[in-house]
């Protein structure tokens, strides 16, 4: 099944079953959806594809966003948590990253590859393990790595 219609078929039973939150997160997925289709510039197909990049950004900048309430303390703690169900309730729409571990491991495959040494190769580093890694990976989990192992 599609992810356009796992989503349709998942708002109707929670339209049906009266869950608000669920209802919310997939019309507010759906609205991005058709934000993104209508963009200047947009030729391609309403497919999983546009649907996984469009959760993935929506994901990215909800978690950014969870954060910042959660440094606001207590007035921030129910959008925090709504965040936070929205997060979850995406989360088996994401492709699956590699654990720290695992990144650790690919990072430093990448080092040893290139010979780097200097953290003013940190940038080659990051664009070599990102483009020849064939695996998904946490952008910001691979710098973050990068920098620690090269000293930065």
């Amino acid at each position: 099944m599609s992810i356009q219609a796992d989503l349709a078929s998942e708002l109707k039973q929670a339209i049906k079953g009266g869950d608000k939150p669920r209802a919310a997160v997939i019309r507010q997925i759906e609205t991005e959806v058709a934000v993104a289709k209508s963009a200047p510039g947009f030729e391609g197909e309403v497919d999983d594809k546009l649907y996984l990049a469009t959760i993935v950004a929506y994901v990215k900048r909800m978690a950014k966003a969870k954060v910042e309430y959660e440094a606001a303390g207590d007035r921030g703690r129910q959008h925090a948590e709504k965040l936070a169900y929205e997060i979850g309730y995406l989360a088996r729409w994401l492709p699956q990253t590699l654990s720290e571990e695992e990144t650790r491991r690919t990072v430093l495959a990448a080092i040893a590859e290139l010979k780097a040494e200097d953290p003013k190769m940190a940038g080659r580093v990051i664009g070599h393990v990102m483009k020849n890694s064939g695996k998904a990976l946490d952008g910001a989990l691979v710098r973050q790595v990068v920098a620690e192992e090269l000293g930065e």
